[in-house]
């Protein structure tokens, strides 16, 4: 089955879940831009955004900036990927249920594990994107494995 069948529920689901998708890839694609786009000290002050800006105030090398630059790259076609997935998932494509749930839900995790855990970052706005891709993920798998095929 390449869509999920169109029931009142199934509907509310997936349009939900397509929603949270497109807000939470431009979040994702506007950090990358903006990643890539500053210095390195200013991109990592505004990833580890609940850590103190002093603390993070180095005049970092050349190599840590290109680390920088390729994780806003990463941030900016995970962002688009979902948001491309988003429309898909409106429209009850099961492989863009899936495709979603892949990319951004594993990005997800890592910064889950890695910053949230670690308490390097303010809820809003990564913490609550977490909570905008889980809640997309959950919302969109219920559709699907809720729904007769």
């Amino acid at each position: 089955m390449t869509t999920i069948a169109e029931t009142p529920r199934s509907i509310w689901l997936l349009r939900t879940a397509a929603v949270l998708w497109v807000i939470w890839g431009f979040v994702h694609m506007l950090a990358g831009v903006l990643t890539i786009s500053g210095d390195t000290t200013e991109a990592v002050q505004s990833i580890a955004d609940g850590v103190d800006e002093a603390s993070l105030e180095f005049d970092y090398p050349d190599a840590v900036g290109a680390i920088i630059n390729q994780h806003g790259f990463n941030l900016l076609w995970i962002g688009a990927v979902t948001v491309v997935c988003a429309f898909f998932v409106w429209r009850r494509s099961v492989a863009a249920v899936f495709l979603a749930a892949l990319v951004g839900g594993l990005a997800d995790v890592g910064y889950f594990v890695f910053l949230d855990v670690g308490g390097y970052v303010n809820f809003v706005p990564g913490t609550l994107m977490t909570i905008f891709s889980a809640t997309a993920i959950i919302t969109s798998f219920v559709a699907y494995f809720t729904t007769e095929r």
